[in-house]
């Protein structure tokens, strides 16, 4: 009997064994364990009807296709020079794929189906396709499509049909050659007239990425209600996110809720061939450069501590903070970030706060001090004293952070060395109003524009001049 031969009828096997124990149970009599000598090793002396019942357990049920399979535009997800991420949603069990190419007809196209190795990210919510030896700063043209897939178990599987965005759409990478121009959004809390009015502007700024700087949710419990966060927004501009790449810098929201504690299933981390080993789980750290600027992004974590019986002792953000400063060390020497003119770091929780009363985020065991107004971190100040004097030493220039929802200019000082922006809030009103925070490096600085979306105003400009570069660069 050859291999397959063998598979298939163990498979008969199993699948008559498991009917033939179903009917026995139900009838009072459930069948004696079988020696093992006695299991036939072929499908010979089976009743042919068993067989029978067998092989249609096989053969995958095949309801005819309805409705449609994609149900939101690409999003392009963690911007990087040489690799690049594609996510969309689909409404049935599907296995998504991307085609790319540097040819706007796209005559030589490459394909890369979701999963990354091994085997395919078949599922029925969203498709994560991670495009990678990519080259720096080139556009690409690319489409997307999914199969809709039977699965009725490990040998029965079919698909049923492929569906395919007609459009094509295009990106461009980062590297030393980019356009450096970013923009920042904060705090959106899916508050969806904010989005649609953030979205409306960036799509006029039209800048090389836009970095996400945390609490893009709430606190969600089901992936359904992530996939309208970051997929699928009832907004006019459905494809956001499908020509602009985005970065994300998480916040302490975004890791709340059953669904929020794996959002990599939403947002795809970057496959482990982009890290080092000893930082695959640092999944949303980035160090990119676009042009003259080098990006950095740092996530805060929580805003309690894990210690606060708030949260039953199931976060880790201790730890997590201590891996990111190891992995800063080393970003801050990558020759790419190293030499780039301008460095700017990004993180959802402030660094710095001039206002005593505020809460500083270390206050163990419960985060409560009669002292601070707060019983949560307004700044952190164990990431600013792990992180500030590696940003310092590095030439840093400027901290974009957010999580206070008031926008709010902290110039540079001797102890610090960079300045720092905190963004606005979720709400269309005077003092909590969303900012887009815009950098650009033009005519030798870096130019900042804070734009007020509540007005339609610039709130303030401020430029910085180019980082003095260290001997051993």
């Amino acid at each position: 009997m050859n291999r397959r031969d063998f598979l298939k009828d163990s498979a008969k096997i199993a699948a008559v064994a498991a009917v033939s124990s179903t009917t026995n149970a139900f009838a009072g009599n459930a069948a004696p364990a079988q020696k093992k000598e006695e299991v036939p090793s072929a499908v010979e002396g089976i009743p042919g009807e068993e067989i029978a019942a067998a092989e249609a357990l096989q053969e995958p049920q095949t309801p005819p296709a309805s409705g449609k399979l994609i149900i939101s535009a690409p999003m392009l997800q963690n911007y990087a020079e040489t690799s690049m991420g594609v996510a969309f949603a689909v409404s049935d069990m599907a296995n998504g794929f991307v085609s790319y190419s540097e040819k706007p007809d796209m005559s030589d196209a490459v394909t890369v189906k979701c999963g990354g190795f091994r085997v395919t990210g078949m599922n029925d919510k969203v498709m994560l396709v991670r495009l990678t030896g990519l080259k720096p700063a080139t556009k690409y043209y690319y489409t997307i499509g999914a199969d809709r897939i039977s699965y009725k178990g490990g040998y029965a599987m079919k698909i049923l049909g492929t569906e395919k965005d007609e459009r094509v759409y295009s990106f461009r990478t980062a590297g030393r050659k980019a356009n450096p121009h970013f923009c920042v959004i904060n705090d959106t809390h899916a508050k969806w007239p904010t989005f649609d009015v953030l979205t409306q502007k960036l799509a006029v700024l039209a800048p090389s990425c836009v970095i996400w700087n945390g609490d893009a949710t709430n606190v969600q419990e089901d992936i359904d209600s992530q996939v309208e966060i970051f997929l699928n927004p009832p907004i006019a501009r459905k494809d956001f996110a499908s020509e602009t790449p985005y970065l994300f810098s998480p916040g302490n929201h975004d890791s709340r809720g059953m669904a929020n504690r794996h959002i990599e299933n939403v947002w795809m981390f970057r496959q482990n061939e982009e890290r080092s080993p000893r930082d695959w789980d640092l999944g949303r750290n980035f160090a990119v450069r676009m042009g003259s600027v080098a990006m950095i992004g740092l996530d805060t974590a929580e805003d309690k501590m894990d210690t606060n019986p708030l949260f039953a002792g199931l976060f880790n953000s201790k730890a997590y903070r201590e891996a990111q400063t190891l992995w800063l060390k080393d970003a801050l020497k990558r020759p790419e970030i190293a030499s780039a003119p301008y460095l700017v770091a990004f993180c959802h929780i402030p660094l710095f706060d001039p206002d005593p009363s505020e809460n500083p985020g270390d206050i163990a065991p419960a985060d409560k001090d009669p002292k601070y107004r707060t019983d949560f971190a307004s700044w952190q100040r164990t990431c600013a004293n792990m992180w500030g004097p590696l940003l310092k030493k590095a030439g840093c220039q400027l901290v974009i952070t957010a999580h206070q929802h008031e926008y709010r200019y902290d110039a540079p000082d001797k102890d610090r060395g960079w300045a720092q922006i905190v963004g606005g809030g979720p709400h269309m009103r005077e003092k909590n109003y969303p900012t887009i925070i815009e950098g650009k490096a033009v005519n030798g600085k870096l130019e900042v524009t804070v734009h007020n979306m509540l007005t339609g105003q610039v709130q303030e400009t401020m430029s910085f001049a180019p980082r003095r570069r260290r001997r051993s660069e």
